[in-house]
């Protein structure tokens, strides 16, 4: 199938490593000149250069705090002069979950805590999407896909379900808001996913349990209907597909990336 995104271009928040990066792989391998953002700069050059060779596509570094509404701004605004468009925005920057160690209940959850992971991933997604907003509206065309969690559908992590029920609601209402200028907006919950971070966290885990790598590993994989990671390439192919004209039926809708997690019956 031909996704039609030839000759497009893109903006991927934390772009550097994990969901994000094989996120611009994906985007790259279909013909789309791609920005990737994040805050550190090394990580980000490396893997500009790395998608670059692999794809034949421009892949451009952005250093940029996505907690900083002067520095979301002057991104995006790089990225339109660079490429002289923006068709799709992939929110992405954020604090990945499920990290070693065990999740703090109610009297663990500092205020600063909550401010720093709404301030990222909730209002930094809003950021990002009002900066971008003008120039997919001008195109008359474009693909806002916000990358959460499946916190949204489970307890579990009080912060984490919050802010990821936030970007929900927010991916609605932009959809709402910006359909009508035919930009597609949509929301991606990835479940466990495998990413370059897994196995250190795999041998995290398994010291702590004192069990095996292999047998934590296992464990881990068990949540969801096929019984095993999904890997990042795997989420990326449903972005791709979500920022693609084909996608046109889908908006305002969650996408669920996770393998079949949990046992509730969504529609």
């Amino acid at each position: 199938m031909d996704l039609e995104l030839e000759g497009k271009a893109a903006l991927v928040t934390g772009g550097s490593k994990g969901i994000g990066k094989a996120i611009a792989r994906a985007l790259a391998g279909e013909g789309v000149d791609v920005a990737i953002a994040a805050r550190t700069r090394e990580t980000l050059e490396e893997t500009a250069a790395e998608l670059a060779a692999e794809t034949g596509r421009r892949i451009i570094p952005i250093v940029c705090d996505t907690g900083s509404p002067p520095a979301v701004e002057a991104m995006v605004a790089g990225v339109v002069e660079q490429f002289g468009r923006l068709d799709i925005l992939v929110n992405n920057a954020a604090r990945p979950g499920g990290g070693p160690g065990p999740v703090p209940g109610l009297e663990g959850i500092t205020d600063a805590r909550f401010e720093e992971e709404m301030n990222t991933k909730v209002l930094g997604y809003l950021r990002c999407a009002r900066s971008a907003a003008p120039h997919l509206k001008a195109n008359g065309w474009g693909r806002i896909i916000n990358i959460s969690g499946m916190g949204a559908r489970q307890a579990g992590t009080a912060i984490g379900s919050m802010r990821n029920v936030a970007v929900s609601a927010l991916t609605k209402n932009l959809a709402d808001e910006l359909g009508p200028n035919g930009i597609n907006v949509t929301v991606v919950h990835p479940g466990a996913t495998w990413t370059e971070r897994m196995p250190e966290l795999m041998e995290t885990r398994a010291a702590e349990q004192g069990i095996s790598v292999e047998e934590v590993t296992e464990r881990a994989a068990r949540g969801n209907s096929i019984g095993r990671f999904i890997d990042a390439s795997e989420v990326a192919y449903v972005v791709a597909f979500l920022a693609s004209p084909k996608s046109v039926a889908i908006t305002g809708d969650a996408v669920a990336a996770g393998g079949g997690v949990g046992n509730a019956i969504h529609y």
